[in-house]
């Protein structure tokens, strides 16, 4: 079964062919320069962006892989969350294409499947619990199969990956920041009493980073020195100590928060064999490492996808939707975009396997 993955869901414009669960052939086109000049994602620009990428990213695949349009079985497209303008794009380019070709429609849940890119690289074996957190999104899930998520916990308001970019920007790093100032941290030495752990004075698994992020702003007010560097900021090799040394200090708060939340779940769900780290924030390198001892403590393993997986991308969104249609799920041509704050519909509709 050969199934088409559509990405839209903010600034990256994505399509990827996976046939029966082996990824063939993947094609992307980033947006970041352009908001760079912003500061961050400026959502009509990122519509339209998508609407001048989709046609030619599309040929170019088909270009590449050898395929073509009448060999598609299923057509998935990421649904939601994320920006409407951005979504309807994708969705309404899957449904031409359905449509036109024949091939099934099946929306995908993106923070799903975030979570099952791993097992384009490795086997994931269920129960797993899941991490996401990226730049729009931080959540704990339940993985029980492919098709069945339960959602544990969600941030309340700033995601981690929205974290690190608003402080990134605070304090004068290029967008998007969050690489860089991983980077910066890396070269650091991290103060663990210099910014409070947010949010954990509860028994729930919910995020809360605002706080954090107001901690840092009050501390860069406080000692300005900290923003006396030569810029455009490039590398991490230019920055001063005392840089470094805050963005260490920030990076482990955000990691210390994320890694107690998560293993107040793992105390919860003793059951689960794979632990799954996933979304743009899952490169983060002390978060990686962090998780692996967190994973050797709990007798399961850990699973994350490589940097260019962790990102949006279409090859996650292809495999998502290739295991539903085998499952035996689709959407109709009233499948709707649903952006950020709703919750996803449960309206696929069960038809017999295809393949």
């Amino acid at each position: 079964m050969l199934c088409l993955g559509i990405e839209s869901s903010c600034d990256e414009t994505g399509l990827a062919l996976v046939e029966d669960g082996r990824l063939v052939e993947a094609v992307l086109a980033t947006q970041a320069d352009m908001h760079g000049l912003f500061g961050g994602v400026v959502p009509e620009l990122a519509s339209r962006e998508h609407y001048r990428f989709m046609g030619p990213l599309f040929d170019e695949l088909m270009r590449r892989s050898g395929r073509s349009p009448a060999e598609l079985d299923v057509v998935a497209v990421s649904r939601g969350p994320g920006l409407l303008g951005a979504l309807l794009v994708g969705v309404a380019f899957a449904k031409g294409l359905s449509l036109g070709t024949g091939a099934r429609l099946v929306g995908v849940n993106h923070l799903h499947a975030h979570l099952l890119a791993a097992g384009l690289e490795g086997r994931l074996a269920f129960p797993a619990l899941g991490l996401l957190v990226s730049g729009g999104h931080t959540c704990i899930y339940r993985m029980d199969s492919p098709e069945a998520f339960t959602a544990l916990g969600r941030t309340l308001d700033d995601a981690a990956g929205e974290a690190f970019d608003k402080v990134a920007k605070m304090l004068g790093l290029p967008y998007p920041g969050g690489r860089l100032l991983d980077g910066l941290a890396r070269r650091g030495r991290a103060d663990a009493a210099l910014f409070p752990r947010p949010y954990m004075d509860n028994d729930n698994l919910d995020f809360s980073f605002s706080g954090l992020k107001t901690a840092v702003g009050q501390y860069v007010a406080a000692h300005p020195d900290v923003l006396e560097f030569a810029r455009p900021l490039r590398h991490a090799d230019d920055a001063p100590a005392a840089l470094c040394d805050l963005c260490a200090s920030f990076n482990l708060a955000v990691v210390d928060t994320l890694c107690l939340k998560l293993e107040r779940a793992l105390r919860r769900h003793d059951d689960v064999r794979h632990l799954v780290l996933a979304g743009g924030v899952a490169a983060n390198s002390l978060l990686r490492a962090r998780l692996e001892m967190l994973a050797r403590q709990h007798g399961c393993e850990l699973r994350m996808p490589s940097p260019a997986l962790c990102t949006d991308n279409a090859a996650m969104v292809a495999y998502a939707g290739w295991h539903l249609a085998a499952a035996g799920w689709e959407h109709g041509l009233d499948c709707e975009a649903v952006p950020r704050g709703r919750a996803l519909p449960h309206d696929m509709r069960r038809v017999r396997p295809a393949g």
